[in-house]
């Protein structure tokens, strides 16, 4: 196919509100150097990933929960300061266009990658950065991507909306369940499970043989249940004590120290966002007493992503997408996904 010299795309201009995301139909289209592929993108989900960016919620001077940033951010990316214009997305399904030499992929090929791209070195054998952070990312028509980071998922059964879901929500979730151990007979408390982290995390849980327990409103109870949970706990209500082998959070806030509370002796607890608030209290002899152990969890190590590959590629695991949108109504999609009143995944389709 030819390829046009420049794309249609979002560039996020600053950290700030939505008039920071900008339509362009004049972006550069990237030309591909050695090792790396051109990707036309075909569907990229929206995570709270994209808006943490877009507001600075990542930076250390911002205490309050994802709701409540109001404040001027300088340095508000995974890693610190960004380089503006950004284009976010960091789920991505794609057609491979255009390789450049020693990639291994042909055009025609179904890909996509995780967010969280490895970059070990010396002195920070954990490094990585983050697809739509560090570099650009999916919400445009084309994304350059190191033939390293790409997998093929020509076989999925999944539609490329499907697959446009799975990267960060089930890349986090299989993370988490992974660093916290979990396996056959552990019973999991999931903390956010309609939304797109919990409810991979409760599909990915209940394939692995664990009893889930989803923590969530009423009127999304149902949809939890349906993705594999035993039983659910409504938001806000007690959680009960020393009853869990495993809590996956992603939520944080006021919580928190009954989350420490909810777990059996030596039991595990695993966390990779803070929606509710990253500032909080729980007493530390609840957690050296009963040889409570716990998880930061962001770095993916290559085999994560690839067991849901072949979890893609089997058919075995498949995402709730509540709607999608035309790529040009990013403001929109992100409102509806904050409000919170969807379950599951949003995708945007350039």
């Amino acid at each position: 196919m030819t390829i046009p010299k420049t794309m249609q795309g979002v560039y996020l201009t600053g950290h700030g509100g939505p008039d920071m995301l900008e339509w362009r139909a004049d972006i550069p289209v990237p030309t591909v150097d050695r090792g790396q592929v051109l990707v036309r993108v075909t569907a990229a989900g929206v995570n709270n990933t994209d808006i943490n960016t877009r507001i600075g919620w990542y930076s250390s001077d911002v205490t309050g929960a994802t709701s409540d940033v109001d404040q001027d951010v300088d340095a508000g990316g995974w890693g610190g300061a960004l380089a503006f214009p950004r284009i976010q997305g960091g789920d991505l399904c794609g057609h491979v266009v255009a390789v450049g030499p020693d990639t291994g992929f042909e055009p025609g090929q179904r890909v996509t990658c995780p967010i969280n791209l490895p970059r070990p070195r010396p002195g920070n054998p954990q490094g990585f950065i983050a697809l739509g952070s560090e570099m650009d990312g999916a919400f445009a028509q084309y994304c350059l991507v190191e033939a390293d980071d790409l997998y093929d998922v020509s076989a999925s059964p999944l539609y490329d909306q499907e697959i446009a879901a799975i990267p960060c929500a089930f890349g986090t979730a299989e993370n988490l369940l992974t660093r916290a151990g979990v396996t056959a007979g552990h019973h999991s408390l999931i903390t956010g499970a309609s939304g797109g982290v919990g409810l991979a995390a409760v599909q990915l849980a209940a394939l692995r043989g664990a009893t889930v327990t989803g923590m969530t409103s009423a009127t999304k109870a149902e949809v939890v249940l349906r993705q594999g949970a035993s039983n659910t706990i409504d938001r806000g209500a007690p959680i009960p004590s020393e009853t869990y082998d495993v809590v996956i959070d992603v939520v944080g806030g006021d919580s928190w120290a009954d989350l420490i509370l909810a777990l059996k002796p030596g039991g595990h607890y695993a966390c990779s966002g803070a929606i509710a608030g990253p500032m909080v209290q729980a007493d530390l002899r609840e957690i050296y007493l009963r040889d409570i152990t716990i998880h930061g969890c962001t770095y993916q190590p290559a085999e994560v992503f690839g067991r849901l590959v072949g979890l893609m590629n089997a058919g075995k695991i498949r995402p709730l997408i509540s709607k999608t949108y035309p790529l040009r109504d990013i403001a929109q999609a992100q409102a509806d996904f904050e409000s919170k009143t969807l379950p599951g995944k949003l995708v945007l389709i350039p």
